[in-house]
């Protein structure tokens, strides 16, 4: 229902500005690709492990490939048909055995006409499309899954994050949390793998505040889900990260793994990674197509200016960055029901009603994207080491995400900003979650905000405020925009960050089966 008469006039307008907006960046990522997209491209065709003989560590097969297919005859024809026509001319039983060859030094890698690139050409859509018929296949067994199991009986969702380095120590976490009423698991990432331009491969033990995704995790933490989910008798979902500089090719582990939700933002890495923006619009776009063909909710990362920038100053930046990420989701064919925008509670407790605040900003997200299902995030920035005044935080946050209808509830901790969590903190999380659940589920068909009161007229005042920006974006440049420390507060110019040497500007005959399957059918 909708509480804030937002003038329909000023919303349309809104989003034809975001379009806008967004175009150009739409138009330079559709003009490159990036070795994590041809990468990933190979990990859809089949190739998986590592070398595991090199001086500096295992470095995996796509890496090798990639990396030697650049060196001899470039990326801006694509990875495909040099690939695919090196198996057939070297009469080699599969990708791994090629990758092994490669590194033996024994393939030289050229770029195939006639005859050769129309062989070349239809291997390489045949295996990646074998690739795409795995993410389809999990996606109909979530489905069935789903339908068989139930989903959670109310919402919002309640999402809890495991983050021990050890994926056989979250896997113990992850199922106590299920049992105590968590609705979905995210394994964080260990400390900066977002900057690794390369996968691990296997299981991992040895993270740092979180723990290494790898395909081989994916795949434990997925089957302990599903062996719990039978056991509480509704379907618990997996979350992972598919950011940082290998966002496409974590993205095809998601979807091979049948993970449910990844981290996804489209500006996240360029500001709080420092990665090469054009780097990471490519990318980005690429990784949603994945998401969009395997059906996995994508969650954007608009919490984190908040963290940086005043909540209070800041909060149309919040709203302008939800409308580019919908406009880019849309764009790379992901549907409102995929679209996990994400938005927190980090005003300052110390200002004044900033409890109505709160409510006003987290209403506006909700009417703003009716159909997206919004993922609220708890309070970190003013969390000061007081763990009572952290629980009564806490309480406030998950009592705002209920009255103003959020879909995901990331469960905030007490001692968020003090330790690593215990067990013991995520029990008592979970129960104060529980507790505001329980005793005002219905309090939201209660809530009306005064036509002239100070919900109402905040809502109006950001998304007017948004509408302002968007229409400088749309005459300065969205990557000057990101220049000038417009979102969070952080400067990063369209050619610096990490990973610009990986962009390449494609030739007019560039070839990639898996883009152009994912082009067709999102």
């Amino acid at each position: 229902m909708a509480l804030l008469d937002l003038d329909p006039k000023v919303v349309a307008t809104a989003r034809e500005l975001a379009a806008k907006a967004a175009e150009p960046v739409v138009a330079l990522a559709k003009a490159h690709t990036t070795v994590a997209v041809e990468r990933a491209t190979l990990r859809l065709a089949g190739i998986t492990g590592a070398d595991t003989t090199h001086r500096a560590g295992d470095v995996p097969w796509v890496n090798r490939v990639v990396d030697t297919v650049r060196e001899h005859c470039g990326l801006e024809h694509g990875v495909a048909l040099p690939v695919f026509h090196a198996l057939r001319h070297h009469d080699l039983p599969s990708l791994t055995h090629l990758a092994e060859a490669t590194a033996a030094g024994q393939v030289r890698y050229t770029l195939p006409t006639g005859r050769d690139r129309d062989r070349a050409r239809k291997a390489a859509t045949t295996a990646i499309t074998r690739g795409l018929r795995t993410v389809d296949r999990n996606r109909a067994r979530r489905d069935k899954l789903v339908a068989t199991l139930g989903d959670p009986p109310r919402r919002p969702w309640i999402y809890l994050i495991v983050a021990t380095g050890d994926i056989d120590e979250d896997v113990v976490q992850a199922a106590n949390a299920a049992r105590a009423g968590a609705d979905i698991i995210a394994v964080i990432r260990s400390t900066g793998q977002s900057l690794l331009d390369y996968v691990p491969e296997g299981a991992t033990h040895h993270g740092f505040a979180g723990t290494y995704a790898t395909q081989e995790n994916f795949r434990i933490m997925r089957a302990a889900l599903d062996q719990v989910s039978k056991e509480v008798g509704r379907y618990v979902r997996l979350t992972n990260y598919a950011s940082g500089l290998c966002m496409p090719e974590i993205a095809v582990l998601a979807g091979l793994q049948r993970l449910d939700m990844m981290l996804n933002d489209s500006m996240y890495g360029i500001l709080f990674r420092d990665i090469n923006p054009i780097r990471t619009f490519v990318d980005q776009r690429f990784s949603r197509q994945v998401h969009a063909r395997a059906g996995i909710v994508i969650n954007t990362g608009e919490d984190n200016y908040l963290t940086t920038a005043d909540a209070v100053d800041a909060a149309h930046t919040v709203t302008v960055s939800q409308l580019l990420n919908e406009h880019f989701a849309h764009e790379a064919g992901l549907p409102d029901h995929l679209l996990g925008l994400g938005h927190a509670f980090e005003i300052n407790p110390g200002v004044p009603e900033s409890f109505r605040l709160e409510l006003a900003h987290a209403l506006l997200a909700r009417e703003l994207f009716p159909d997206a299902p919004l993922k609220w995030m708890p309070p970190t920035k003013h969390m000061t080491g007081d763990v009572f005044h952290g629980y009564l935080l806490d309480g406030f946050f998950n009592l705002a995400g209920l009255l103003t209808g959020q879909s995901i509830l990331l469960v905030g901790m007490m001692t968020e900003a003090v330790v690593t969590p215990f067990l013991s903190d995520r029990d008592l999380a979970l129960r104060n979650v529980r507790y505001v659940l329980d005793a005002a589920g219905g309090l939201r068909e209660d809530f009306r905000p005064a036509p002239d009161g100070l919900i109402v007229k905040r809502a109006h005042q950001v998304l007017g405020e948004a509408v302002d920006l968007l229409s400088r974006i749309v005459d300065d440049g969205l990557l000057n925009a990101i220049a000038d420390g417009t979102f969070g507060l952080m400067k990063r110019p369209a050619t610096g960050g990490k990973g610009a040497d990986g962009v390449v500007a494609k030739a007019d005959d560039y070839l990639n089966p898996a883009a152009d399957l994912l082009e067709a059918h999102p």
